[in-house]
């Protein structure tokens, strides 16, 4: 049988009067602060340790709740209430069947974002003035603002995908912004007084003003907090400051923080790493491994007039060869090749390499990463003598790299030549596209629209020569699928063009997973070995000969919290060895021990496995942003996910250490 209500809660009612249609509302609202108020008063959710309900002896008897501690760049939104719920309503369900439940909150103040706001509020103030008068604060000048920015997004997209028809409408940005013009200053404006702002030019202020309003609104959100544990992180707080160098100087004890070179996702503009929270898009995006297949350029031979640069460039680098290099994650298929493909309105450059003394033609983004990057590991060579920066010989629209006759490394034809591919993007790889149609359904579509529609080839000035003599070669085996896979799915599925996307990517998808899997080579060397053990002996056969070389890029695009393109950099780097064996093995045994480990959710248990398989090594530092100095080498900041593992321990000790009302 329940308790009795307490007196306070018995004199509680829902019929106090109020406005017409707000009165239940209104009398709600007014117990709900008569509520909290006896919570606060009575501490009712303060946690400690009880004897026989804390114990290991009697595990069931205790509770934890804990929630990503959220970032303090601003304060609380319904995202967090959202999540929040979970966590609340599990916590009093536990405190309901009688246990003891510790839900402790603390607040992230860890890495880039709130010095780039800080530090862009501190641009805008000294550029427009306190308070400012920005240009767009004029009507006029703000509507030729935003058509200048959408017609520039419009340029962009266009550029990198120009198959696809533009849509009408205002561009993302300018449909969640307003404007699409985002001040530092605005965006502080919706949050505080605007006589506070210029107070936050200091990332510091961020750190006091933000945590204490949060405390507030989750009170208010009735959480069920308890409070006395809360901290903020970063070198300010002392105490927990203290926390993650103890927790680093036990790491490096036990040799799992490590230092070298490594491929990282960096963003050039800030000049260091950017980890997670340091990003404004592509969250959880890590380095891609390609193989840049070197494509050699030959002179040209049917007198057309678009050739005139490579004829140009061609004499005055000679005898310093010129490459196309298409980026590729299928060396193995290169005894295939029957073409090469660039996108005609593509922009391109040649850019020449330090490293090997030859020039690479490819687009500037992804010449700019290449400079980021080791040529060799061993030698700790980079491709260009200055590191992110790389010389630009000439530049080419790619209607004037078609029909250029190359010689392609372990293609089964001595010559090919470069033709028109309008679904190229030039924000993945290198904009220069090496063709199988053996094995991809792309290619195999590209090429026959070229043999069969003369209109489209010569729309191009292609001619027969460069696209007739130029067959399908069967180079890998799939059961079920023949020797050609692409022609297989091609015909299966009915594919005709390139506006059979859904079907293409259907194609594409099911014959590079079947390839890999199940592939055995046909063709080459490795004539008889499964695909998944050849890759890897062709991509280093390959590089060896100087036929190819390595290059990286994001899996897919990463912004930055300063607005720049990050490109994937061989950079000086504190890891924390995370894929060692011993290390991870011990943790996969214990994740997927049932005694030991409760994910609660298969889905969950099978992410936890796999995050495991393909974590090796993580960059723990920054050279700059808030937070711990790493205790060995105070040059370096521990990034914000690194300085966020066990920070749940640290409930456990925080009131204790820092007293209460700490924030």
């Amino acid at each position: 049988m329940s308790a009795p209500p307490t007196k306070e809660i018995a004199n509680l009612s829902v019929s106090a009067g109020g406005g017409k249609g707000t009165a239940k509302r209104d009398a709600l609202l007014a117990n709900e602060a008569k509520v909290q108020a006896l919570w606060e008063a009575e501490r009712a959710f303060e946690s400690d340790a009880v004897p026989g309900k804390t114990g290991v002896d009697n595990p069931d008897e205790k509770f934890i709740v804990t929630f990503p501690y959220p970032y303090m760049n601003g304060v609380l939104h319904i995202g967090h209430a959202f999540s929040l719920t979970k966590a609340v309503f599990r916590a009093q369900f536990e405190r309901n069947r009688g246990k003891n439940v510790l839900f402790p909150f603390a607040f992230h103040c860890t890495g880039m974002p709130i010095q780039a706001a800080a530090n862009k509020l501190k641009a805008e103030v000294g550029a427009f003035g306190v308070p400012p008068q920005f240009p767009e604060d004029d009507p006029e000048v703000r509507a030729k603002m935003e058509a200048e920015m959408i017609a520039a997004a419009e340029a962009k997209a266009a550029k990198a995908a120009p198959d696809k028809k533009a849509k009408g409408g205002k561009t993302k940005l300018v449909q969640k912004s307003g404007t699409g013009i985002v001040r530092q200053w605005n965006i502080l404006k919706k949050m505080v007084p605007e006589e506070e702002i210029p107070k936050f030019v200091d990332p510091l202020y961020w750190l006091n003003y933000f945590p204490p309003i949060g405390v507030d609104h989750m009170k208010n959100f009735g959480s069920g907090v308890d409070w006395r544990r809360s901290f903020i992180t970063t070198a300010v707080n002392p105490y927990y400051d203290a926390f993650i160098r103890w927790q680093f100087n036990t790491l490096r004890a036990k040799e799992k923080v490590l230092f070298g070179k490594r491929n990282n996702v960096y963003s050039m503009l800030d000049g260091q790493v950017c980890a997670d929270h340091d990003r404004s898009e592509g969250e959880g995006v890590g380095p891609q491994e390609y193989v840049l297949i070197k494509l050699k350029v030959l002179m040209p031979e049917h007198g057309q007039d678009r050739h005139a640069k490579i004829k140009a460039l061609l004499e005055k680098e000679a005898p310093r060869s010129v490459y196309l290099v298409p980026a590729t994650l299928r060396p193995e298929t290169m005894y295939g090749q029957t073409n090469c493909f660039v996108l005609p309105t593509g922009e391109y450059g040649a850019y020449y390499v330090d490293a090997t003394d030859e020039v690479f033609i490819m687009s500037a983004r992804s010449a700019r990463g290449l400079s980021c990057q080791l040529f060799d590991t061993a030698k700790n060579q980079y491709y260009t003598k200055e590191f992110g920066k790389i010389t630009c010989l000439e530049t080419f629209t790619g209607d004037e790299l078609l029909g250029i006759p190359l010689s392609a490394p372990n293609a089964t034809y001595d010559k090919v030549y470069t033709l028109p591919l309008l679904t190229i993007s030039m924000g993945k790889g290198t904009g220069v596209v090496t063709s199988v149609p053996s094995d991809a359904p792309d290619d195999y579509v590209a090429l026959q629209t070229l043999k069969e529609k003369p209109d489209f080839a010569e729309k191009y000035s292609i001619t027969p020569d460069m696209v007739e003599p130029f067959d399908v070669v069967p180079i890998i085996s799939i059961e079920g699928y023949g020797d050609a896979s692409a022609v297989f799915m091609c015909e299966k599925l009915k594919i005709k063009s390139f506006n059979d996307r859904a079907k293409l990517a259907q194609a594409k998808d099911e014959t590079y997973l079947k390839g890999f899997t199940m592939g055995v080579m046909t063709y080459g060397p490795h004539k008889g070995e499964k695909v998944s053990d050849a890759k890897p002996k062709i991509r280093d056969e390959m590089i060896a000969a100087g036929q190819a070389c390595l290059y990286f890029e994001p899996e897919s695009r990463v912004m930055s919290r300063t607005n720049d393109e990050c490109v994937v950099a061989a950079t000086d780097q504190w890891y924390l060895a995370y894929g060692e064996e011993s290390w991870s093995s011990a943790v996969k045994k214990h994740v997927l021990n049932q005694d030991t480990f409760n994910a609660y959710d298969p889905n969950a248990l099978s992410k936890y496995d796999y995050t495991i398989g393909w974590l090796k090594e993580w960059a723990c530092t920054r050279q700059f942003g808030l937070g711990t100095q790493l205790p060995w080498d105070t040059q370096w900041v521990i990034e914000s996910l690194s300085d966020s593992t066990i920070y749940m321990a640290y409930y456990a000790i925080s009131q204790v250490l820092q007293g209460v009302d700490n924030l």
